[in-house]
């Protein structure tokens, strides 16, 4: 069993730090705490207190030590405040914490808009980015993203981690993501509609649009994680998904643009010329692919994709669902975007759109990593273990409840046997037919896109249901869609 660490251990740590004036580095630091902490886990710990700031370091490797802020700088307890909660007090503003470099992007993106310089798509912030050799990421904070993100129980197929927390990251990510483009909806009307197809009264129906979309597109990157990747299949078809029903024009859902766009609140003028927009994206797209990094592959595409802006709309959406594209291949904690200030993340996109900045960016991406991993491991710790049945059986499942449907068939046992034995073995065939049936039972058109149904085929198969019926007056009812 790990052992448990004190929750006082930032504070010793950082008081231990106080006592040296000139500093101390991690050697020294680690006799200290031997038998507390281990060198690697104290390592991350420094990571931490550095970037909120509690903290100072200096130097390079070997030589790098840590120095004390003064006491009227900051102070550590327990009741440090916690991002992404309602702050006690009107003046304290919610962010994440930034590094002295990002605190000058800070400055210059909060300037007013006439006094900051109009600028374009600069090719050369793309084309002189080397993967592997080229890092947005640091070394330490890829190492400590790793430890934190990569599941407790070791190796696992691609998309494992992601499929056991499936219900709660469809609603976290389709919230979280919403969100931040100003999205209205609460989480629990988020998972009202994810769970029971219940729009929210008094939304705005297009709200209710983007949050399915985003449940959509999740579906597609967890269910098919060994198929996806960092190609314009993947990208085109995150884009048609997450766009669906809210884009002015139809057509341009699933394409790259073939018109100037403009992005509100920023200097910034993205590429006009159609061809050199699709020039880039299959260049941003090649690069990303051979980035062997999964964080580093994540980040850039967060970095590139709305930098580009290769689509009319949704490119902000796009880029954070395509983020976890490497950490679901990788079976690596998901990023729900949880929690973010999305005045940061706004902050954090402007610096890379106007000064082709990322370390801003990178400090939202670094802190929701964070809280999204946290929250998670927690998660996981409370889930039952999957069926193994289930697990085996995931595809043959879909194409029976697929069958049952489009087909107009009661959902009985018998017509499920009839389609199931010939996708299950003998000897798991009632316990395949028993899961496909508690399934029907509960389809409903929150969760039809995960059978690969369409909504239509759904509604026309919904008076076969046992409690058909009832489910369809419930449809009916005003404020029903």
């Amino acid at each position: 069993m790990p052992k448990r660490l004190p929750e006082d251990l930032d504070a010793r740590i950082a008081a231990e730090i106080s006592r040296h004036r000139e500093g101390i580095g991690i050697v020294e630091l680690s006799k200290v705490f031997a038998g507390i902490v281990s060198r690697r886990t104290l390592q991350r710990r420094l990571i931490r207190l550095t970037r909120k700031g509690h903290i100072s370091a200096k130097g390079e490797g070997r030589a790098r030590t840590y120095l004390a802020l003064a006491t009227s700088d900051v102070s550590i307890s327990k009741s440090d405040i916690r991002l992404g909660q309602k702050p006690e007090a009107p003046d304290i503003e919610v962010y994440v914490p930034t590094s002295e470099e990002s605190q000058h992007v800070v400055s210059y993106i909060r300037r007013p808009i006439q006094q900051r310089q109009p600028v374009g798509y600069d090719r050369l912030f793309l084309e002189l980015y080397r993967p592997n050799e080229t890092f947005y990421l640091s070394p330490e904070i890829r190492d400590h993203l790793y430890h934190i993100g990569r599941p407790p129980d070791g190796p696992q197929p691609a998309g494992t981690y992601a499929r056991d927390i499936l219900n709660r990251l469809l609603i976290d990510l389709s919230w979280a993501s919403s969100r931040l483009e100003g999205n209205t909806y609460s989480r629990l009307d988020t998972q009202n509609l994810i769970e029971h197809g219940q729009a929210a009264e008094g939304k705005d129906r297009r709200e209710a649009q983007m949050i399915l979309n985003h449940k959509d597109a999740i579906e597609l990157l967890v269910e098919q994680a060994e198929e996806i990747g960092f190609n314009t299949f993947t990208f085109l078809n995150l884009h048609a998904l997450l766009s669906a029903n809210l884009l002015a024009d139809p057509g341009e859902s699933g394409r790259l643009r073939n018109r100037i766009v403009e992005v509100s609140g920023t200097v910034f003028h993205p590429l006009s010329i159609p061809q050199q927009i699709e020039h880039y994206f299959r260049l941003i797209l090649e690069k990303a692919d051979a980035i062997a990094d999964p964080f580093e592959q994540a980040f850039f595409i967060m970095v590139h994709i709305p930098y580009l802006q290769p689509f009319v709309d949704v490119n902000k959406r796009v880029s954070r669902l395509g983020a976890n594209i490497s950490l679901i291949r990788h079976n690596l904690c998901p990023l729900s975007f949880i929690d973010v200030p999305e005045k940061a993340y706004v902050e954090g996109t402007l610096g890379v759109y106007e000064m082709k900045q990322a370390v801003l960016l990178g400090d939202v991406f670094l802190w929701a990593y964070e809280r999204s991993s946290q929250r998670y491991l927690a998660i996981q710790e409370t889930v039952a273990e999957p069926n193994p049945v289930r697990l085996r059986y995931r595809e043959a499942l879909i194409v029976i409840i697929g069958e049952i449907v489009r087909g107009q068939q009661r959902p009985s046992e018998a017509a499920v046997r009839e389609v199931a034995k010939s996708l299950a073995l003998s000897k798991d065939l009632d316990d395949v037919i028993a899961l496909a049936l508690e399934d029907l039972k509960h389809l409903h058109e929150g969760n039809v896109s995960r059978y690969r149904l369409r909504l239509s085929e759904y509604r026309a198969w919904l008076p076969l249901q046992e409690y058909g019926g009832m489910k369809a007056r419930q449809a009916l009812k005003p404020g029903r869609r």
